[in-house]
């Protein structure tokens, strides 16, 4: 079982994104353990890339302010060995596979596996050629939208390792006051190919959306609403992370 799948084990797993870099590595890296310490069970780091088509607003400017910093692969690669020193806790690059690409993605996957990196979410990556990222031992998280067709939902049950990511809404990242979970059918038709845990991203936002969240799946993701909060009220981050683990319980 891989760390990613003990996060799950007997409990909805939290997930939480950070953009590594942002405001700094040396923060990130403490935001690393004060989120830990709240409650998360998983941490998903993002590395800066100028292009992003699916993030919102929060997360672009997050990714511009680290960009700004020239935070680049290598230096997330290095954070995560740091991160080693001090914690266990499962470590997910989401990232563009052109960085990889660029990389070497041989090169890559066999550096960030070293470093003690857990899985990857790779939106642009051919489901066909996850068996390359896969060798080295790192999960593969696909992705599964609302409107996607039926091949593509059974082909990333199949090919995902670790846990499944549902897209909760067709659209951007980015926190929103509502959301209309209307996911379950896609969801059941993931059960029925596949037993990988499920876990529901996009627009969750508070304790409310990610309790409603977790009773349809087994993980919860939150990325802008806890970006929005180191930007605006660094001080208040674990507190808002605990009310959202909480609400899982």
């Amino acid at each position: 079982m891989t760390r990613i799948s003990e996060a799950f084990k007997d409990k909805k797993a939290l997930i939480v994104f950070l953009m590594a870099g942002d405001p700094s590595l040396a923060k990130t890296e403490k935001l690393v353990y004060e989120i830990e310490k709240a409650g998360a069970d998983i941490i998903e780091l993002g590395i800066p890339f100028s292009d992003s088509i699916a993030d919102g607003p929060t997360i672009q400017e997050a990714a511009i302010r680290a960009l700004k910093n020239n935070v680049s692969a290598a230096d997330a690669i290095k954070l995560v060995k740091k991160l080693r020193k001090n914690t266990s806790i499962p470590v997910i690059f989401m990232m563009s596979y052109n960085i990889v690409f660029s990389y070497g993605a041989d090169k890559f996957a066999k550096e960030a596996a070293a470093a003690g990196v857990d899985g990857l979410i790779l939106p642009d990556l051919p489901i066909e050629e996850a068996g390359q990222m896969k060798k080295h031992g790192m999960d593969i998280i696909f992705l599964v939208a609302p409107n996607s067709s039926e091949e593509r939902i059974k082909l990333a049950a199949k090919n995902s390792s670790g846990f499944i990511y549902m897209i909760s809404l067709t659209g951007t990242t980015g926190a929103r006051r509502t959301i209309d979970l209307d996911i379950k059918g896609i969801i059941s038709s993931i059960r029925k190919t596949s037993k990988t845990p499920i876990a529901i991203g996009f627009g969750i936002s508070n304790p409310a959306q990610a309790a409603a969240a977790a009773e349809l799946a087994d993980g919860v993701i939150v990325g802008s609403a806890v970006i929005d909060v180191i930007s605006k009220k660094p001080g208040r981050v674990g507190k808002f992370v605990a009310s959202l683990k909480k609400a899982l319980s």
